[in-house]
This record gives structure tokens, C-alpha cells and sequence, in this order.
């Protein structure tokens, strides 16, 4: 019997850096899903589901596509985790197109290369090497319902390759599902602030509902991050000529996953069955025990809710400064950064970009860089 000497992996998915350990979806699957894929939000403290106004809603909030009327084409390349200094990179390629009398249709590929792994007998003699990664691609469409309120959805296919060969006598296979979007976006009408033009967007997306993964030839199941994210943005003037503008921005997610503990005690060593995405939407509201490797603890509803805030300066819509703030409990991932970020557009050229700045020493996730290439056709 083989086994797969993955420790780079087991780091990678246990660090926090998707906020998905140390919770009730500390088992979730394919957490590549919930990586903030433009440097624009990624620099205003990972908001966005109540601006999405470029390509990249598709991500944030794919109703926003109904008031786009531009074609686009946009690049995210960032090296991930780069305190571990190994061959990762994420890599997001999006693009939308406007169709008269239709809206907008847009289309996306997401991919992160988790590196070369080696395989190994019980033996510890090594037996071949394997590549590992997880790709996502798919459609996403939003419609007006009047000029302020707009729906959109997103449908998306995911394949992940995580290993090769058996563990513990179980084969492992790559793992499959696909992933559905439900969105909504509302716009208030310009009002006045004094003689200053302002407006507020309010923006909701509940993102990746579907059927749980399963990698190997048992019946066990690791569900999808289901990410309930909700949010508001305040945009206005700071000069009577719009030269200036400054928007301020909250979002609040919340994973909407649960595995159910079958048999156990609760102290390390269980079984756990994933809970279906419908019903873990209307079942993961309230708090929960877990047993966090030393102690049980117990999370409460606020203790599950990850807080992201930021904010965007334009002069004359071409130069940006971002910066924000993201937070997540202790217990529940706890990525705690500011972030900062800057912007350039010039004709159809936009270039955008990001860092992290965390707030513990040796964190995975300290120096991430993000840059993105946007391209704007009308």
C-alpha cells in the first residue's frame, strides 16, 4: 500500500489563509473559491459585493453586471503564499460581454497550482512526483428589475486534483462538483451633500450552493464554501467638479457549510457528514461546539461572521488609492490585515494593485501581492 506525503498541502489547507480552519467548515472543500480575486477589492479590505462594477463582479456580486454596458477583459496573477516561498500562484482570468436588449454575459476560469508533491511508500521511498491544483470556470449573467434593483446568477464547474494514489487503503481521486451564485444589487439615485453628487449601493451574494466533493471510494464528503456575503457602499464628490471622489465600503461574509458530527465525542477523532448546501443555508445560523485541538470551544453566530472594510480615492478617474481593514475570529480563521492598494487608468488600460499587511508575525498570508490588467472596450 502507497501512502501520499502531502505536509505542504496539510499546511496550505490548516493555516487560515481562507478562513476555512479552526470552523465548522474546517473541512470544507475547494477554499480556493473564497480567494478575493481582483486587486481592487483585495486593497479595500476584500469588499466589493455592493460596488461590483467591473468584470470582476462575477466574483463579487453578479447582479452588478446589469448596469454594466462595456466589454471587458481582466487578469489577476498573485504568487501565493509566498512566506512559504514555494511554487504557488493564483491565477484569475474574467471577461464580459454586452449584448443589446440582453445585458451583460460574462465568463471566468480561476486556478491555483498547489505544486509539485511527492509520493511515497510506507517506507518513506519515494515513488514518483504528481502535480497538484484546482481550476474553476464558468458563466454569470445579471438582469435589471428596474434602474435601481438588479438580480444576478453565476453557474460554475470545479475540479479539484489534490493527490494521487491511496491513503490508509482508500484511492484517491480528483474531486468534481459545480457551484450556483444567487445575487442581488440595489442603487439609490444620486442625492446631494450640499453641492456634492453622492449615492448608496447595497449588495448581496450567496455564492457557491452545491453538492459536496468527494475525493476518495468511501462516502465521505467535504461540502462547498457556501459564502453568504452581504454589504453597502457610500460614494461621493469631495468637489463640486467630480474631480475627486471617495467611496467608503463594509462587507460582512459568512460561511454557510456545516459538517454534522455522526459518531464521536467531540474531542478529536470524529466522523463528520457534510451537510447539503440548501440545508446547511437555513441550518448554520446558530452557534456550535468544536474541539479546536486542545479544548472544546464554542462559536456564537457573531464569532462566524468575517468583517471586511475599505475605502477608494479617485481624482479625475484615473488615479486610485485603497486601502481597509479584514477581520476574522480567533477561532474561525483568524486572517486579521490591512490592506492596501492603488489604481491607474489611461484610454482602455487599467492596471490595478494590492498588498497585505497582517497583523501577526510569519503569517502565510503576510506580502501577498495581487496584480490585475483591465481592459475596457466600448
Amino acid at each position: 500500500m502507497r501512502k501520499l506525503v502531502l505536509p505542504f498541502l496539510a499546511v496550505f489547507l490548516l493555516t487560515g489563509a481562507f478562513s476555512v480552519t479552526n470552523a465548522q467548515v474546517g473541512i470544507t472543500a475547494v477554499p480556493f473559491l473564497q480567494i478575493e480575486p481582483d486587486s481592487r477589492g483585495a486593497g479595500m479590505g476584500n469588499t466589493g459585493v455592493a460596488i461590483a462594477d467591473n468584470a470582476s463582479a462575477m466574483f463579487w456580486n453578479p447582479a452588478g453586471l446589469a448596469f454594466q454596458d462595456k466589454n471587458q477583459i481582466s487578469i489577476t496573477h498573485a504568487n501565493w503564499l509566498p512566506a512559504f516561498n514555494a511554487d504557488l500562484f493564483y491565477d484569475y482570468l474574467v471577461g464580459t460581454y454586452y449584448v443589446e436588449g440582453i445585458g451583460t454575459i460574462g465568463g471566468h476560469i480561476t486556478f491555483l497550482n498547489l505544486g509539485q508533491q511527492i509520493r511515497t511508500s510506507e517506507d518513506n521511498v519515494e515513488l514518483g512526483r504528481f502535480n497538484s491544483f484546482e481550476i474553476a470556470g464558468g458563466l454569470s449573467y445579471g438582469f435589471e428589475l428596474s434602474r435601481n434593483l438588479a438580480l444576478g446568477t453565476g453557474f460554475r464547474f470545479i475540479y479539484s486534483s489534490l493527490a494521487d494514489g491511496t491513503v490508509a487503503g482508500q484511492k484517491v481521486n480528483p474531486g468534481a462538483s459545480v457551484g450556483v451564485d444567487l445575487a442581488a444589487l440595489y442603487k439609490t439615485d444620486p442625492f446631494s451633500i450640499g453641492s456634492r453628487s453622492a449615492n448608496v449601493n447595497f449588495g448581496m451574494n450567496l455564492s457557491n450552493i452545491g453538492p459536496s466533493i468527494q475525493y476518495t471510494d468511501n462516502a465521505q464528503k467535504d461540502p462547498l464554501p457556501t459564502v453568504l456575503r452581504a454589504g453597502w457602499a457610500f460614494t461621493t464628490e469631495l468637489d463640486s467638479r467630480g474631480y475627486n471622489t471617495l467611496t467608503i465600503a463594509n462587507d460582512v461574509s459568512k460561511i454557510m457549510a456545516r459538517n454534522e458530527r455522526i459518531s464521536g465525542d467531540g474531542e478529536g477523532g470524529d466522523t463528520y457528514e457534510a451537510m447539503g448546501s440548501l440545508e446547511a443555508i437555513f441550518n448554520s445560523w446558530g452557534s456550535f461546539d468544536r474541539f479546536n485541538g486542545s479544548e472544546t470551544v464554542t462559536l456564537s453566530l457573531v464569532d462566524q461572521l468575517m468583517f471586511g472594510s475599505g475605502f477608494e480615492y479617485w481624482y479625475n478617474n484615473q488615479f486610485a488609492l485603497r486601502g481597509g481593514y479584514y477581520h476574522e475570529h480567533e477561532e474561525n480563521g483568524n486572517r486579521r490585515f490591512m490592506t492596501f492598494g492603488a489604481g491607474l487608468r489611461y484610454n482602455i488600460v487599467g492596471v490595478d494593485f494590492s498588498y497585505i499587511y497582517t497583523l501577526e508575525e510569519d503569517h502565510p498570508l503576510a506580502n501577498t501581492i495581487r496584480l490585475s490588467l483591465l481592459l475596457t472596450f466600448n
